[in-house]
């Protein structure tokens, strides 16, 4: 019992001792003079400061803001950072000091604004707390920027984003493009506003105009700039938490989170079943399902939304442990159904399309080749088509190639004979000499056709 009192003396006298080190720190001539009384008030504001646990307070960390707030500025342009933290009232006692960082390094300053004109990235930081988050400041030399807020641009808030001329001049005839597309056009300077942001807008984006100095000359572009919306909070999901003593039923509760720098931002919650609304949007993120409608619960789902209904998400269908999900009527890929009716012929009914079967019928032996030019693996019989649709009757080209090869054959006789002739009265028609008349009775003339060797027969052509 004794060792544990020491212990927690111990831990007490950490905290107490890192407090100690916030608040001033008395002289001996002080304490002579004051006679101790500073001492007092040191001891009454540690005891203030240590809760009941024995933990001291922890602070948050600051903000740092810009002003304008725009992350991109002119060379030689200067902007004012400044850095609002939240203190307890009692360490006010003692002025604290805000350290400034560039990059890794310290700056010199010790305010609580500061200006500055140097690229980088800049955080702040005040005694005791963490640091903040980080400040990117950009400095161009180009005829054009592309302004964007230093802020975080959550769904729902505008996004603006500015072109802005050398030193304030107008531009004309500017363009305003996102990923490449132009989104907007104006004829001399002004902003580009996305009244509500959605994670669609993320991206890069640029500006193209032109400026008249002295004259108006060809378009000149800024240099692109990335801009991301955050989430401000995810698609919420319907769970079960329990069932509902008082009224009976179940208790279903609507969940999301929102994002740490925007948990302030009030929600409301609507649920449904199927199509038809429930209960409409209110505060409460509890919904109780009668019991007449318990065994209906994989058909409820609910919605999130802020109270401007600039984001307004849904949940999937209420899913149960165990059971699959109810498809969403809204999705346009729904899983296939894996329940089956039973048919008046006690055969299951299936979702599923049967396969189209382009093989011939089924025969009890199961050759290895069907038919010329369609083979099949050994030991595997081809697959029947649907019974309540027929095969059409399979074409038998052995049958029908004996037929034709006659006809065939006496085609291919017809056009040597054609050839041959052909040959002959061309020759006759270059070279008249090659043929000479002995007398008024031709001789009978040579073939020069070859024989048919099916036929055995040779075709003359006289001349």
């Amino acid at each position: 019992m004794g060792e544990r009192s020491r212990n927690a003396s111990q831990d007490s006298g950490g905290s107490t001792g890192h407090l100690l080190s916030l608040l001033p720190h008395p002289t001996p001539g002080h304490l002579h003079r004051s006679g101790g009384r500073s001492v007092m008030w040191s001891l009454t504001a540690l005891l203030l400061l240590v809760p009941s646990g024995g933990q001291a307070a922890t602070l948050e960390k600051p903000v740092l803001s810009l002003h304008p707030p725009w992350t991109t500025i002119f060379k030689g342009e200067r902007v004012t950072l400044r850095c609002d933290g939240y203190h307890p009232p009692l360490l006010e006692l003692r002025p604290i000091s805000t350290l400034w960082y560039l990059g890794h390094l310290l700056l010199p300053s010790h305010k609580k604004s500061i200006e500055v004109q140097t690229p980088g990235v800049y955080r702040c930081q005040t005694r005791g707390a963490p640091v903040s988050d980080p400040i990117h400041l950009s400095v161009s030399n180009d005829w054009l920027i592309l302004q964007v807020p230093y802020a975080a641009v959550f769904e729902g808030e505008p996004l603006v984003v500015r072109c802005r001329g050398w030193y304030d001049k107008v531009v004309y005839k500017l363009h305003y493009y996102h990923d490449g597309k132009a989104v907007r056009y104006f004829h001399s300077s002004a902003n580009y506003t996305v009244p509500q942001a959605r994670a669609s807008d993320s991206g890069r984006y640029q500006c193209s105009g032109t400026m008249r100095i002295p004259v108006e000359g060809a378009p000149m572009f800024s240099a692109k700039v990335a801009v991301t919306v955050q989430e401000l909070f995810p698609a919420p999901v319907l769970r079960v938490t329990g069932q509902a003593e008082a009224r009976g039923g179940v208790a279903v509760r609507c969940d999301t989170r929102l994002h740490p720098q925007k948990r302030d931002t009030p929600l409301q919650f609507a649920f449904y079943k199927y199509s038809r609304p429930v209960r409409r949007f209110d505060w409460g993120a509890e919904y109780t399902v009668p019991e007449p409608e318990v065994e209906e619960l994989e058909s409820y789902w609910c919605e999130a939304a802020t109270a401007t209904r600039s984001v307004r998400k849904r949940s999937p269908w209420l899913q149960l442990p165990g059971r699959g999900a109810v498809p969403d009527s809204a999705s346009t890929t729904a899983p296939v159904p894996q329940a089956a009716a039973l048919a008046p012929g006690n055969q299951p009914l299936s979702f599923r399309k049967p396969p189209v079967s382009r093989s011939a019928a089924p025969v009890t032996s199961v050759p290895n080749i069907t038919s010329p030019g369609l083979r099949f693996p050994a030991g595997r019989a081809p697959t029947a088509g649907p019974p309540a649709c027929a095969p059409p009757t399979p074409w038998e080209p052995s049958a029908a190639a004996a037929a034709l090869k006659p006809d065939v054959d006496l085609l291919l006789r017809e056009m040597r004979l054609l050839k041959g002739l052909l040959s002959r009265v061309v020759l006759e028609l270059k070279e008249p000499q090659a043929f000479p008349e002995h007398g008024d009775t031709p001789g009978p003339p040579t073939s020069h056709l070859a024989v048919s060797p099916a036929t055995q027969a040779t075709a003359v052509v006289e001349s």
